[in-house]
């Protein structure tokens, strides 16, 4: 795609993250690599859902480069993108349901179902820290090879793929599962999660997606 194509592309993801309930206000930032060290992040203060073609920002190695003020945080998904050379898109929001668990100490099981193995397969906790500070942007690099989700503790959570539909599609993964488990507990229901070797089969053998290489 060129520059314009992945622009539309994360107009498009705002608009259905907007009305699928996963982001609201100007509560989050998303971004997709546009080459190696160049990025489109979502310009500051833009409402998601209602972004127009100029409410992006040109990132790279060097900070801004083009158009509007990009959102504070695009330090954190510079970070990551340095990490993960195979990552092509991140959406960071606060959805409702995914922001109760990370405002919880409830951990969020990923053997329910499916999508929750692949995209799930590994969630992890990043501890407070100011949105778009640099020891937030620091504490989300240093962990970013060791998952493709990750939970900020009272404040949000992010997730990061492949390409903008690999990315959506983690991030309605999330905020579903979250609600099921949650619902769960209000209704006292035990949610019979699989065992870690039939989860284990499914990722190495059921050719669902691509298995991922984790550090070990």
């Amino acid at each position: 795609m060129n520059r314009l194509e992945i622009i539309k592309e994360l107009q498009k993801t705002s608009t259905f993250m907007y009305e699928k309930g996963l982001a609201w206000g100007t509560a989050g930032n998303i971004s997709a690599r546009i080459e190696k060290d160049l990025f489109y992040v979502s310009a500051s203060g833009t409402h998601v859902g209602k972004m127009e073609i100029d409410d992006f920002a040109l990132c790279g190695n060097n900070g801004a480069q083009e158009g509007r003020k990009p959102s504070k945080e695009y330090i954190m998904h510079q970070g990551i993108y340095e990490e993960r050379p195979e990552i092509d898109a991140i959406l960071h929001a606060s959805p409702f349901y995914s922001t109760l668990i990370a405002n919880s100490n409830e951990r969020l099981p990923s053997n329910y179902f499916v999508e929750s193995m692949y995209y799930l397969e590994r969630i992890e906790r990043i501890p407070y820290k100011h949105p778009g500070s640099q020891s937030l942007a620091s504490a989300v690099k240093s962990r970013a090879k060791e998952t493709n989700v990750m939970l900020l503790e009272n404040h949000g959570v992010i997730v990061y793929d492949t390409s903008i539909k690999e990315a959506q599609m983690a991030l309605q993964t999330l905020e579903y599962t979250a609600k099921m488990h949650v619902q769960a507990l209000q209704a006292g229901i035990h949610l019979q999660g699989l065992k870690d070797k039939v989860t284990e089969d499914f990722l190495k053998n059921a050719g669902y997606k691509p298995v991922r290489e984790w550090p070990k």
